[in-house]
């Protein structure tokens, strides 16, 4: 292991390169993640972030969080009956149903991050 130093005044500090973090932006779900963490686990965040396995922990969550989410839109939509031809015929009463089960899915995917480990 060859380690090199930079001098700051008298002591000799090493340099440290942390790995790459993964690419990707956090979205909704990381975020969310992340805050309940900070502010719930915060053991397991600090021993994430100190280990540098944080945000591939949080773009992991937030890739199964997403697609949980997907999955639950499509099966309320499809079990009430909220179809294309439903969007033709009455637009706003399709925007008002859909907007009440995206927001039950996100819900229910919000209790779920948090048991996610």
């Amino acid at each position: 292991m060859n380690l090199t130093y930079e001098k700051c005044g008298d002591y000799l500090i090493p340099n440290l390169i942390p790995d790459p973090e993964p690419e990707g932006g956090l979205r909704k779900f990381g975020l969310m993640r992340k805050s309940y963490l900070e502010n719930h686990r915060r053991g397991v965040y600090l021993g994430l972030l100190l280990s540098g396995k944080l945000k591939k922990h949080l773009l992991m969550i937030q890739e199964q969080a997403e697609e949980r989410f997907d999955l639950l839109v499509e099966q309320m939509a499809e079990k009430e009956e909220v179809t294309e031809q439903l969007k033709e015929q009455e637009q706003m009463l399709w925007v008002q149903r859909m907007n009440c089960i995206r927001a039950r899915a996100e819900e229910i995917v919000r209790e779920e991050i948090k048991y996610i480990l």
